[in-house]
């Protein structure tokens, strides 16, 4: 969820509900070889000598000013429950995972010597939800679920969930529409390849991917697919979709603190003057901020944000990004990979509930892996193959945590995933 924000003069001039749908609309995708990847990688901080209690704010604040510098030009943030995350640089495929191997690296090393470590798990097997990052963003949203009736699938999506994020090149503008709606039709299926949340503050959900149980919780305006009914043209969909969703927060650029709204108010109402918080008008920085407490499954940011995808163990998440990368910027892989999924696309409930467990995702996800397996570049093969060979089994992430969990607990497992 972290976010960058700039300031200009005319950020701070009212809007009008024109003005409004064509800054989204002409931000929402940019013209672009399909080149690049970039990662984020989210884990959940364990103090390894009490992994039951949630690391306080005031050691996390100290851990960060302590970190070195990142060999792979990693930035760090941290999430409202104490969630680490790393984000890099755009780099071709092979660069962005060495890259981010090397940073992962320096990451854990750091943590180690003052006795922390990450667990990548889509979410938190073990702790309650907690928030312990006291910004006010966070405050304010916590607020705005509550008051919406959301508050514990909103505490669990902010404080115990954790994701494995790829950020794609948009691609020629002629592609777009194309590019768009195979990163959708994909969805269930890579879904299912990275279900590794069966477990959510100590118990079995009964859910592959407990990660997206909860996302699918939360108000659909918010969190659910951006594509319209024949998704011709997402960016059109995007600004669309932007101005209906509601308006979580309003911040005060002077004080930095933030009002949340105690309701559901779509933003083209907050523009259009028939409802006014903040006891002001919407400015483009304000309709800017609203677009970063959106969370759809692909979000358009100028380029592609994957949101979708569980936060895997260290072992594998090399490899489901370079077959991510394979299906979506690939042309031979990402043919074989639109017919796959096409009897599959929009299971995205099944997905997270089954996972590989359901036979039509399982082959699909043979089917794409197996493309996948044959275009990306020889350093990844041998890591492609290894998750490939799991597909073939239908043996999901999540299975090798549920048969620890059962035997040691849930907590077990979050320190052992700590120490990895």
């Amino acid at each position: 969820m972290s976010v960058q924000h700039s300031h200009t003069a005319v950020a701070e001039e009212p809007l009008t509900l024109a003005a409004a749908y064509d800054h989204l609309y002409e931000t929402a995708l940019r013209p672009s070889p399909i080149a690049t990847i970039g990662l984020e990688l989210e884990g959940h901080l364990v103090d390894l000598h009490a992994p039951a209690d949630r690391v306080g704010w005031d050691r996390i604040t100290a851990l960060r000013s302590a970190l070195p510098t990142f060999p792979g030009g990693s930035d760090v943030t941290t999430e409202p429950g104490g969630q680490i995350e790393l984000s890099a640089p755009p780099r071709p495929v092979s660069a962005a995972i060495a890259a981010m191997r090397q940073d992962e690296a320096t990451l854990r090393s750091a943590l180690a010597e003052i006795g922390l470590g990450v667990a990548r798990i889509g979410t938190d097997p073990a702790r309650r939800a907690a928030r312990v990052n006291p910004e006010p963003r966070y405050a304010a949203m916590e607020t705005h679920f509550g008051a919406i009736g959301q508050l514990r699938a909103g505490k669990a999506m902010m404080c115990s969930t954790a994701a494995l994020q790829l950020n794609l090149d948009a691609g020629p503008a002629a592609g777009w529409a194309d590019r768009v709606q195979l990163a959708h039709r994909l969805g269930p299926v890579l879904i299912a390849l990275s279900a590794c949340s069966p477990l959510l503050a100590g118990r079995f959900t009964g859910w592959r991917s407990s990660r997206q149980r909860v996302w699918n919780a939360l108000d659909a305006a918010r969190c659910g697919p951006i594509l319209g009914r024949d998704g011709v043209d997402p960016a059109e969909d995007w600004a669309r979709y932007a101005l209906r969703a509601p308006v979580m927060l309003v911040r005060d650029g002077e004080t930095g603190g933030a009002e949340p709204v105690r309701g559901a108010v779509p933003f083209e109402s907050w523009v259009a003057g028939r409802i006014r918080l903040g006891d002001r008008s919407p400015t483009l920085a304000d309709l800017d901020y609203h677009a970063t407490t959106l969370f759809p499954p692909v979000r358009l940011r100028g380029f592609l944000e994957l949101r979708y995808l569980d936060a895997v163990p260290t072992r594998w998440w090399p490899a489901l990004a370079a077959i991510t990368t394979a299906l979506m910027d690939d042309p031979v892989a990402s043919a074989v990979a639109a017919e796959a999924a096409e009897p599959v696309a929009g299971r995205w409930l099944t997905a997270a509930r089954e996972g590989l467990g359901d036979p039509e995702l399982r082959r699909a996800a043979v089917r794409c892996t197996a493309a996948a397996a044959t275009v990306v570049p020889a350093e990844l093969s041998a890591d492609v193959a290894a998750f490939a060979e799991r597909a073939e089994a239908g043996r999901d992430l999540g299975a090798d945590l549920a048969e620890r969990a059962r035997r040691d607990g849930a907590l077990a497992v979050l320190e052992e995933e700590a120490r990895a």
